[in-house]
């Protein structure tokens, strides 16, 4: 089948989470199954250094005479819209210091239509695959002032809900400027409490949706964690599916890292120490640090992720001898946090506020063990990287962490709360000298396969379902 994927970002181009990571590597795996597949995003002023050489192969866009498409091709070929007064800015895909872009309802209904033109005139796909709410205007496209178009017949579309903490929300009147009709503003179309909502788009007017896990399907559905779209969710339970993401092995594995210290695998583990050593020069922590634990956090600094209930215990920590690694940005009141901790407690906790990503394979091969303690997880990547690091870790049970750590792999709390984590990491910590059993436990992590193969597999079947296609 020929796949389109859409999305607002996808690595190496532009990151700001494991969205990227997706688009990275689940093209690729389809690709090995045999589909065509192929990629549209904006290109922004941040990614041109890594883009290369690329070829027009849309001179305008009929929505805009001043945005093109510049192809790089490849064996998974990446469409980039490029839109200069839209994209080349600086900052990141949805803002800068000062906030989230104003137009961003405009940027991201131009990366939509861009790829309906992509589909007309490029590549035709039988799928369409919509990435979190910057896509989710584009099966509304479909469906109604395309409804009648031969071009779009038998085009199907599938909705992946990568965080339902961002839906898009704009105010009404900008509708004008998305080129959607206003019959769609009610509240079985686009309208959410009187503003217009990318991600409900995508909910009610896509063929089939997916989240990133099983447990978060679940989760969704559910007052605490549907973020208000709980009921769409419901009604739309039968389309929507839980596909666990995969970890791309080529990226993550410390038998091949070139940017850790020294590699190793699970029948030698002796290059863990030297990273272990390693990670604690590049903190600038003591030295003695190397024969205590060495706990690590590689994340965005945001409130999903749990940092108010780590702040709670980080003094309690301190006091039980072990260290702590942070890594990350995010929101300023977190990056505080950190920043103050490092300071209140010197030698046992450091931080890098930083996107860093040599620094994230350190950190994942040098600690002993890796803190996830978030409110909500839809997928989560770094758990699985974590265990083929044999970084076994200590996680909240929510969302793909539920679905991806057990009892032989790892610790896990239930109750969000600073005295709930801080129970998991006693336990964690009490294991922790027990060295054949700890070893025992890093191996059972290392050979767990969560690659991409088997979450392309699923997909490949959903596909196949919803075109009455075979899947390959």
């Amino acid at each position: 089948m020929n796949i389109l994927m859409v999305a607002s970002e996808a690595e190496p181009f532009a990151k700001t989470g494991g969205l990227a990571d997706v688009l990275g590597a689940l093209p690729k795996a389809l690709r090995a199954l045999g589909h065509r597949v192929a990629v549209v995003m904006p290109r922004y002023r941040s990614s041109n250094e890594r883009i290369g050489p690329t070829s027009r192969v849309l001179e305008t866009l009929a929505a805009r005479k001043d945005a093109s498409v510049d192809l790089l091709d490849g064996d998974v070929p990446f469409y980039f819209v490029n839109c200069p007064v839209l994209y080349d800015r600086d900052g990141g895909p949805y803002g800068n210091g000062s906030g989230d872009f104003p137009d961003n309802h405009i940027r991201f209904s131009t990366l939509c239509r861009a790829a309906i033109a992509i589909s007309r005139w490029i590549f035709r796909p039988d799928i369409i695959h919509c990435h979190d709410w910057q896509t989710g205007l584009l099966p509304a496209y479909l469906r109604t002032s395309l409804a009648l178009d031969p071009t779009f017949i038998g085009v199907k579309t599938l909705y992946t809900i990568h965080n339902l903490g961002y839906q898009g929300l704009f105010p009404a009147e900008t509708l004008a400027e998305t080129g959607l009709d206003r019959a769609v503003f009610h509240p079985g179309g686009v309208e959410f409490w009187g503003q217009v909502n990318f991600m409900k788009s995508g909910l009610v007017y896509s063929d089939a949706l997916s989240t990133v896990s099983e447990r978060y399907s679940q989760e969704i559905q559910t007052a605490e964690q549907g973020f208000g779209l709980d009921g769409v969710l419901r009604d739309r339970a039968a389309a929507l599916h839980g596909i666990l993401n995969g970890a791309d092995y080529g990226e993550w594995n410390p038998e091949t890292d070139p940017l850790i210290a020294a590699n190793y695998s699970d029948r030698d583990l002796s290059g863990k120490f030297a990273c272990k050593s390693d990670l604690i020069a590049e903190f600038g922590l003591p030295t003695d640090a190397e024969s205590r634990p060495l706990l690590g956090v590689v994340s965005r600094f945001v409130s999903q992720k749990g940092f108010d209930i780590l702040g709670e215990i980080a003094p309690a920590l301190a006091a039980l001898n072990v260290s702590l690694v942070a890594l990350g940005t995010g929101e300023k009141q977190y990056e505080e946090l950190f920043r103050d901790l490092a300071v209140a407690h010197p030698g046992h906790i450091a931080v890098q506020i930083a996107y860093d990503h040599k620094l994230a394979h350190k950190i994942e091969a040098g600690a002993d063990m890796f803190l996830m303690p978030s409110h909500y997880e839809p997928c989560g990547l770094n758990q699985m990287y974590s265990l083929r690091y044999g970084t076994v870790p200590v996680v909240r049970a929510t969302g793909g962490l539920d679905d991806t750590i057990g009892d032989r792999t790892g610790f896990k709390f239930e109750e969000y709360s600073g005295p709930a984590l801080l129970d998991a990491v006693h336990v964690a910590l009490g294991a922790f000298p027990d060295k054949a059993a700890w070893t025992g436990m890093m191996l059972a992590g290392m050979r767990e396969d969560f690659s991409w193969h088997a979450a392309a597999g699923r997909y490949s079947a959903l596909y196949g379902k919803l075109t009455r296609v075979p899947a390959g």
